[in-house]
């Protein structure tokens, strides 16, 4: 079977997108967006979950880079693998946007190069650059003052006020739950349109802040190993939280698999079985449609 051919020009479809997740999150709808990182993860998530997939930050500068989440990948290559992913795909495109990569002119190219790469929602995170991920310590947080005025920012370059803005605050780790509240009551009085309280350190927390922001969209990221615990989508969906981020299961994934697989390979000197068989990397690369067209010729 061959995959869909999408030939819609990428900005085109992106507006017709964003009004999609923007009303579906209005209507109380709720989303497990899990982590991609390349047109490939891309392609293989959206036949499996029909519905917004998230670009994470930490899986591409681990894919692009073979580096840490740390703010080592640039502002140039982030827009270009959101291009590259939204190329490929339908699913509505929440991306990772770090810190808005520097000072507020940053910000304001960030948000109008993520929004004509074809990305419906940019995240923005109020650490202090350079970033790290947001379930490793030593993370630091410029004054909410400053992130308040990225927001704004935010606000007024999206050509369409569909494009949503997801304000981060990484506050809970370095000034405790409290002032992380404050700042997410701060961030949507500024005009974010989701907030991202990163990595609450207890079922109690979770929900003191789905208590807090009733009537808001709310952002959960679930991190093997990482500070918050690991709880069900649905109990995280009863809770309020209305987006669940999975930024790094399917690199976690696709790691073990490369270890296992390496290991076997290398010990008994023969490819494993039950490994995805060539045509089935054909089918997910979409070779069918280069072969079509060679034959038109």
């Amino acid at each position: 079977m061959m995959l869909r051919r999408y030939e819609e020009p990428v900005d085109e479809f992106a507006a017709q997108e964003v009004v999609m997740l923007m009303e579906s999150l209005a209507r109380g709808d709720c989303f497990s967006l899990p982590g991609v990182y390349d047109p490939y993860s891309a392609r293989i998530a959206e036949h499996y979950v029909k519905g917004p997939l998230y670009m994470t930050g930490y899986g591409v500068s681990a894919t692009l880079l073979g580096k840490p989440d740390a703010g080592l990948v640039s502002y140039s290559q982030m827009v270009e693998r959101v291009r590259q992913i939204a190329t490929v795909v339908q699913a509505p495109l929440v991306a990772d946007g770090d810190t808005g990569f520097g000072g507020l002119a940053n910000v304001a190219q960030a948000v109008a190069g993520y929004e004509q790469a074809g990305a419906v929602a940019i995240q923005i995170e109020d650490q202090v650059f350079p970033k790290r991920c947001g379930h490793i310590r030593d993370r630091q947080v410029i004054p909410a003052e400053e992130m308040v005025k990225k927001i704004k920012v935010v606000c007024d370059t999206r050509d369409s006020a569909n494009f949503m803005m997801i304000a981060r605050t990484d506050a809970r780790t370095q000034l405790g739950l409290d002032e992380a509240l404050r700042r997410g009551e701060r961030y949507a009085e500024a005009g974010a349109d989701a907030l991202f309280i990163e990595s609450p350190e207890s079922p109690s927390e979770l929900a003191a802040i789905a208590e807090a922001f009733k009537g808001i969209p709310l952002v959960a990221n679930m991190v093997a190993g990482g500070r918050t615990p690991m709880l069900p989508d649905q109990e995280l969906f009863d809770l309020g939280f209305q987006l669940v981020l999975h930024p790094t299961y399917l690199l976690g994934a696709i790691t073990l698999a490369l270890e296992t697989s390496l290991q076997t390979l290398m010990t008994g000197g023969q490819e494993q079985e039950g490994i995805a068989q060539f045509d089935r990397l054909n089918h997910w690369v979409d070779f069918a449609s280069i072969l079509s067209l060679d034959e038109e010729q």
